[in-house]
């Protein structure tokens, strides 16, 4: 009897210890982090909003916000590490129009794949733009990457 105890105990041991080793999933999750947008911006508005130069920097929170809330959330996400490993991101992205300061659009992204997205948050810019995409469309696939890839 006890032999077959020690057997559950090495078995329930090593399954727990295998399951450690996986790879965490860093993508946002609905739940956590759904998103929101910014009402002033709006197929009528984006050359006032998102397609003017400058504009992002008007509406962005301040770090002093943002710092704090990423350690909340990173607590909420179960993400390990240190505040420096993940930049506090806009889920829909202010250059697509995310609301700035709403905590539903906000969330821990890992670096160095947050600096990755920023650079294809600006080519769906580019494309909104340019009249090549909605901004519907556009919020569409970046939500749709960061649920799936992170």
């Amino acid at each position: 009897m006890l032999a077959a105890g020690v057997v559950v105990v090495v078995l329930l041991v090593h399954a727990l210890h295998r399951g450690s080793s996986a790879p965490v999933f860093y993508a946002a999750r609905p739940a956590l982090t759904p998103g929101a947008l910014n009402p002033d911006v709006t197929p009528a508005t984006i050359r006032q909003t998102i397609c003017a130069r400058g504009w992002t920097k008007t509406v962005r929170p301040p770090t002093s916000y943002t710092s704090s809330l990423k350690l909340v959330q990173m607590r909420g996400y179960g993400f390990s590490g240190g505040p420096a490993d993940y930049q506090e991101d806009h889920f829909i992205s202010l250059e697509l129009g995310g609301a700035p300061s709403d905590r539903k659009n906000l969330w821990p992204e890992r670096r160095p794949r947050a600096d990755h997205v920023d650079t294809i948050e600006n080519d769906l810019n580019a494309k909104v733009c340019s009249g090549e995409l909605s901004l519907a469309e556009a919020q569409r696939r970046e939500a749709e990457m960061k649920w799936t890839d992170g």
